[in-house]
């Protein structure tokens, strides 16, 4: 989910803490709880901070270790030991609970990113494969506003919060079960409505911030992708993609920030535009289609030799990137 759903939900876990008695008997211990939960619902993104050095190495590390089981333990761990002696919590009681809600508020984060399109490495060190449901979209309306709302409630006074954030849970449970459901459903009848389906095509239905539209990727035998949308029962192919065979594209894969972009996604394609002084390699990520266009892209700028001379790896728009790789003399340095 993205940072804002993960505070609300956070601050929503403290909430739901008070379910025990000896939290809503301990303003202190609330106060510690609540802080254990913020962090902990934001703590597996830390590596965020790997922007500051490196798109690339961001792509390649965001949601991996930091999100994997050891992680599970090693992140509350480290709140408890931070927070406890800030509240003045020494004991084991006081520690325990700390250390639950952290590990909560921890698991629910690696959880519910289970659930988007980006996926996590939440198996390591058992596997590095990324686990990606597709099912909720990275911001999801209904859970965002349901948490805030809930929130404002409860701050207000209006409603006590053990029953308040039960009721949330509750209905938040339900979200969860009826999309995935609904994915399993949409999966399923994108098969039957495509009336050129053939053996060994396989279908993905990713989905966007509207419950009733899917993006949709059929990955065929012969490794190209059909790329479309599910807009309540309509399905739309909007554009076919293919990876060049051009020899710029293999050696486009020697380098570092185009290995980071295919480590993360195993749904990418290639296309080379040919300039009077060299090739321009455009990978892009198909489960990502904006406007008939592919946002998520790894772009790798090289001379007549294949030696690289500008790359860039992130969210950009076609248009975006024709003009930071405009054919100026600079533009083309590394």
């Amino acid at each position: 989910m993205d940072t804002a759903t993960h505070f609300v939900m956070g601050l929503g876990l403290a909430g739901l803490a008070f379910v025990d008695p000896v939290v809503a008997s301990n303003p202190t211990l609330a106060g510690a709880i609540m802080l254990a939960t913020v962090l902990g619902s934001q703590a597996p993104d830390a590596d965020t901070a790997l922007r500051l050095k490196d798109n690339a190495l961001y792509i390649r590390n965001h949601r991996g270790i930091t999100h994997s089981l050891p992680f599970l333990i090693l992140w509350p761990a480290l709140i408890t030991l931070v927070i406890g002696p800030i509240f003045g919590f020494t004991d084991q009681q006081g520690l325990s609970h700390i250390a639950l809600w952290s590990f909560i508020g921890v698991a629910v984060h690696v959880f519910s990113d289970l659930f988007n399109t980006y996926g996590t490495q939440a198996a390591r060190p058992f596997t590095e494969k990324w686990i990606a449901w597709n099912i909720i979209h990275i911001f999801d309306p209904f859970i965002f506003g349901s948490h805030t709302a809930a929130i404002v409630l409860w701050i207000t006074g209006i409603v006590p919060p053990a029953p308040l954030f039960i009721t949330l849970y509750a209905c938040t449970a339900l979200y969860y079960i009826w999309r995935t459901l609904e994915h399993m459903r949409v999966t399923r009848n994108i098969r039957l409505k495509d009336v050129h389906h053939a053996a060994g095509d396989r279908y993905y239905a990713i989905p966007t911030i509207s419950p009733r539209r899917w993006n949709v990727v059929k990955a065929k035998s012969d490794g190209s992708y059909n790329v479309g949308h599910l807009s309540n029962t309509r399905l739309e192919w909007v554009k076919h993609a293919v990876s060049s065979e051009h020899p710029a594209v293999e050696h486009s894969k020697a380098h570092p920030d185009i290995q980071a972009f295919l480590y993360f996604t195993s749904y990418a394609v290639a296309e080379v535009e040919e300039l009077s002084s060299g090739y321009i390699v455009r990978w892009g990520d198909v489960r990502y289609l904006h406007r008939k266009q592919f946002p998520f892209v790894a772009v790798l700028v090289m001379d007549d030799q294949y030696q690289p001379l500008n790359t860039y790896v992130g969210w950009l728009s076609s248009e975006k990137l024709d003009e930071r790789f405009a054919m100026d003399p600079d533009s083309m340095k590394l």
